[in-house]
Parts: C-alpha cells; structure tokens; sequence
C-alpha cells in the first residue's frame, strides 16, 4: 500500500456525509478547523476561497477546494477576510434551484480528530480545477446520490467520497509534484507487509533486515518515508486496523485486541483510549460527531 493509498485508507474509520451549500446575495460561510477531510466542489455560480494567511482565490464552476486535514477557510460571493464571515451551519440548505450559488460538499469526520501525517503535511487548503472527464463524472454520481434517497446510499457515498479525494490529490500532486510522497524501493515492501499483517510484533531489526538495511538507515529512511518513527508507525496502524474492525465486524473485543495486535483485551481498551480519546465499547456505538 502506498503512503497516498494509506492515507485514503485512514480517514474511513470516520463518518462520512455529503451535501448541498448554497448562497444567495451577500453570502458568506466560515468553517473553522474541524477534525475532517473533506471538500467543496462549485456547481453552479462563481465564489471566493477564503484562507486565513492567503489571498482570496476566485473559484469557477467545476472547482473543487481540498482540507486535507480539517484547516480553517471560508466560502464566500466577494473577496473578504475570514473574520467577516459567518460560521457554516448544518442542515438542509435553501432550495438549490433558486441560489446564486451552489456548491456539493462531502467531508469523512476523523475518528480520532487527527489526520494521517501524510495529509497533515499537505497545504491546509487547496483549489484545484479539473483537467480530465474523471472528477466530472465521480461528481455527477456523488450529486445524484446526495438528491436522491436511495437503498444504499450511504454506502455509495462513502464510496464516491474515497474516489473523490483520491483523484482530487491525484490531480493535486500532478501539479505539484514537490508534495508527493517519497517512495523508498526497500521502505515501500515492509509498509506493505505491516498492514498486512500488522498484528505480527515486528521489531526494527527483523524490519530493517527485510529491507536489507543497517538499522540507523532503516529508521531514518522510514521516518522520511512515513513521517514517523517506527514505533509510533507500528501502534497507529494496529489501533487503525483494530478500529476498522470494531466498525465493520461483530466480533468480540477480545478477538479484536488479538488480531490488532495486543495481547490482551484491556491493553488493547487502554490504547485505544489514548490514540482516540474513546473506549472501544463507545467508539464501536457511536459515529463520531461533528
């Protein structure tokens, strides 16, 4: 799995929603820094992009604009500061036919309120405008879902809104390939066989002897590739992997704790309680709220 792919593959523990924003007249809309990723695609009408530290940025039809992690910004129909506007409500919006206007917003609330660190070390808020049919048509698909109650169709926007963000920071990182990810040729297989197997105990020199590395360069190389040391590496992706299975299975906590890793269920419980800020048992229940 590559670091783009894990990072994806992290922000669907939380919930994940789409909707209708809209404005009329003198609009405006500030979003302060909420533990999401997300974004907002104009359909209709032109509008401004509001950042605290940059220039408004004029949006056009078919823009979409990318918080990789939840940054403060601001919609808005002129050029002003963030302080101006008002913050966004939830709820349904006012017709969309009549709005000057209209934008479609879809966002995955994080589970545990911090992104993964690939999507931290992206710009807070990005615009990007769409160079190919792809993001059009995942667009036009996400928009029909979101009108239309269906069988399904949660799941179905949850599934748009990986495909979503994934081609949003492919085009992203196209333009601007400074930000892309390293890719290490002998970091990338043990990546790969950490999350398959990331209840195994790995330790830096098994790690570092698959790659077929000195320790000291093993341990550099995967922090520059991850952004993290190994042992932080190792606990976030067996308290992600226990997480998703606490969603997506029935199964009793103490399996869970097992095949995440730890070796007992309260170990695991305590863990978690420290990376999510939630038991289990809570965290299981509950979607987080945004």
């Amino acid at each position: 799995m590559d670091v783009v792919s894990e990072a994806i593959d992290s922000v669907r523990i939380g919930r994940a929603d789409a909707c209708w924003v809209t404005g009329t007249g003198s609009w405006g809309l500030s979003y302060p820094g909420h533990p999401v990723s997300g974004f907002h695609v104009l359909i209709r009408g032109t509008a401004f992009l509001i950042s605290p530290d940059e220039a408004p940025r004029q949006l056009r039809s078919g823009d979409v604009v990318f918080t990789a992690a939840g940054a403060p910004h601001g919609l808005s129909h002129a050029p002003v500061s963030m302080q101006a506007l008002p913050p966004a409500v939830l709820g349904a919006p006012p017709s969309v036919e009549d709005a000057d206007a209209v934008f479609l917003c879809g966002a995955y609330w994080l589970a545990h309120g911090t992104a993964h660190p690939y999507l931290r070390s992206l710009p807070p808020v990005m615009a990007v405008t769409p160079d190919d049919g792809q993001l059009k048509a995942l667009t036009d698909l996400l928009k029909a879902e979101v009108s239309n109650a269906r069988p399904g169709g949660q799941v179905s926007r949850a599934a748009l809104l990986d495909l979503m963000l994934t081609h949003v920071l492919r085009q992203w990182l196209a333009h601007n390939p400074a930000d892309a990810p390293d890719n290490d040729p002998a970091i990338d297989p043990v990546l790969r066989q950490i999350r398959e197997d990331p209840a195994r105990p790995w330790t830096a020199q098994e790690l570092s002897d698959r790659a077929g590395l000195p320790r000291r360069e093993f341990s550099r190389r995967f922090t520059g590739v991850t952004g993290q040391p190994l042992r932080s590496y190792l606990s976030e992706s067996r308290l992600s992997h226990g997480a998703r299975l606490l969603k997506e299975s029935d199964a009793p906590l103490a399996s869970i704790a097992r095949r995440a890793g730890y070796s007992t269920e309260f170990a695991f419980s305590a863990a978690f309680r420290r990376e999510y800020g939630i038991s289990p048992g809570r965290f299981r229940r509950a979607d987080p709220d945004p």
